[in-house]
């Protein structure tokens, strides 16, 4: 998986809380990357194992709104994504000890 700051961005959102499914919109505030460049890193987390997608189950006329694809961490993206935005900050900021979010 190649880090950019874009992707770290993303992972770091995923990091705040491991086992909540997100959804596009979602992150697209949190992060503030555009859907264009969002859901490119989404499916590029998906083919590596990192993130797993899901479809909601509800019925678009009674929710008012069209159904939400979920993403949440795999277990082994939690711990890849713990390395490589540890990885990441530490080549930005060498001699800086690792306070990154999310890397308890």
């Amino acid at each position: 998986m190649r880090m950019t700051a874009a992707v770290a961005k993303v992972l770091s959102a995923f990091l705040t809380d491991p086992a909540v499914d997100r959804y596009g919109l979602d992150l697209m505030r949190v992060t503030g990357h555009p859907s264009g460049t969002l859901y490119p890193i989404l499916l590029r987390l998906q083919r590596a194992g990192w993130v797993d997608a899901r479809w909601e189950d509800v019925d678009p006329v009674a929710a008012g709104r069209p159904a939400r694809r979920y993403y949440r961490l795999t277990p082994d993206g939690v711990v890849a994504a713990r390395t490589a935005v540890a990885e990441l900050y530490e080549q930005l900021t060498p001699g800086t000890p690792r306070t990154t979010p999310g890397l308890a």
